[in-house]
């Protein structure tokens, strides 16, 4: 007998990542700053606002940079963080929002942020 799971509550059980997902997750520094930077917001943020913050943070923000890192983010970065059910993507809207799954990865992204202002002095 076949059941139907589409309509079952999920549980905080389900929203938690595995250590090979979140270590994957936060290998690369734009994916981990796109999560620490909405970590932050509350709501949909537009990927507009998300990729220019990463290249004011990269230095000034050349157009050639946006571009760049709009193409990198769209099709690796998002994707992978769409995957792992963290992001939710309105392609209509152009936002992305935190899904719950993402708060596992909060204790990572605080203690990655510590280390790179560490990295920064």
């Amino acid at each position: 007998m076949k059941t139907d799971t589409s309509n079952a509550k999920r549980t905080a059980a389900d929203d938690r990542l595995s250590s090979n997902t979140i270590f994957e997750l936060l290998c690369e520094d734009h994916r981990r700053y796109a999560l620490s930077y909405l970590s932050r917001r509350v709501g949909a943020v537009r990927l507009e606002e998300l990729i220019d913050r990463l290249a004011h943070r990269d230095g000034e923000p050349t157009p050639e940079r946006i571009d760049r890192l709009t193409v990198e983010f769209y099709h690796n970065h998002l994707q992978k963080l769409l995957d792992a059910e963290v992001l939710r993507y309105d392609a209509e809207a152009g936002t992305v929002e935190r899904r719950a799954a993402a708060r596992s990865l909060d204790p990572y992204l605080e203690l990655a942020s510590v280390n790179d202002l560490s990295l920064a002095e």
